[in-house]
């Protein structure tokens, strides 16, 4: 495959999300990776509803990257468990299972990339597609999200 050669600029318009299965707790927003942009690594914000959590994985070759939008949650990597926050960087090396859980009271957002891709793209867009609310385009425009409380 030809990798991209030109620079490329997404808005939160153009992305696409995805849960892997139906009943999955958390959706997926490809925002680059090799099937759509021709890039030998996938970046995506993954949205996890109150309570959601991803199954235990792990990655042969990939390293995996938790950047955190907003929410709160828990990385469990291996035997440890590490809390997850706003402006937090989880990196998950090659074979290390994990699993991110949303333990907070609102839902749990991540930029998160792997390189390289082992296929993840793929994994995403093989699954059920699914739509973004006013709250999930505004963390995407970097807005603040939540409710509007007045200052007395």
């Amino acid at each position: 495959m030809s990798f991209a050669t030109a620079p490329m600029l997404k808005a939160p318009a153009d992305y696409q999300a995805f849960r892997i299965s139906p009943d999955d707790s958390n959706r997926l927003v490809i925002v680059y990776d090799e099937i759509g942009d021709g890039v030998p690594f996938i970046t995506c914000v993954e949205i996890f509803d109150v309570g959601g959590r991803t199954p235990p994985n792990a990655h042969r070759e990939a390293f995996e990257q938790f950047f955190v939008l907003a929410g709160e949650g828990v990385a469990i990597c291996g035997d440890r468990r590490l809390a997850l926050r706003p402006g937090g960087c989880l990196v998950v090396p090659p074979g290390v299972t994990h699993v991110v859980e949303n333990t907070g009271p609102t839902r749990l957002y991540t930029l998160t990339t792997m390189i390289p891709d082992e296929a993840f793209g793929r994994l995403i867009r093989n699954g059920t597609p699914d739509s973004l609310d006013e709250e999930d385009l505004a963390v995407l425009a970097g807005l603040p999200s939540g409710p509007v409380r007045a200052v007395s």
